[in-house]
């Protein structure tokens, strides 16, 4: 791990939500990311009085999504066909679905602000094994349930 280099990215842009009959909406969006957790990149959408949702996606879904349709399930990102300089993200929950038109130029950058914090393929030399296994486990009752057991004692 190369905890003396941590470095976060942070990015604000606005992404608009895509409503039905075409009707745009614009969302303020906070993109984060932190070499503490390398594979991954935090969406905060602004979502008005109601606060805000949290997302987090892998950042290699980010990458493929902005050449080629990437994803299954709860997030899927792809180049919109009809006009490259944007960028599709679709979010799925229990509690619903939104679409979201990007421009594709500032993902861009933001990606490659991670990549100068951590190169792909290195994600691994940053990350503290023990400690996400702990917080994986922490979660299954068996495993502690996150009342400070180390990896190395199970």
């Amino acid at each position: 791990m190369m905890a003396n280099d941590h470095g976060t990215v942070l990015a604000t842009m606005v992404f608009n939500l895509v409503a039905p009959a075409g009707v745009i909406a614009p969302v303020g969006v906070e993109l984060g990311y932190d070499s503490r957790n390398p594979y991954e990149i935090c969406m905060k959408l602004n979502v008005g009085k109601a606060g805000q949702v949290d997302w987090v996606i892998a950042r290699d879904l980010l990458a493929d999504g902005l050449v080629a349709e990437a994803g299954e399930g709860d997030v899927r990102i792809r180049p919109r066909l009809d006009d490259p300089g944007l960028v599709v993200i679709e979010l799925s929950s229990p509690s619903g679905q939104a679409a979201f038109e990007v421009n594709a130029d500032q993902l861009v950058e933001f990606l490659n602000d991670t990549y100068d914090a951590v190169a792909p393929g290195d994600e691994h030399r940053w990350m503290n094994v023990d400690e996400a296994l702990s917080r994986l486990l922490s979660h299954i009752p068996q495993f502690g349930g996150g009342q400070g057991d180390s990896v190395r004692d199970l």
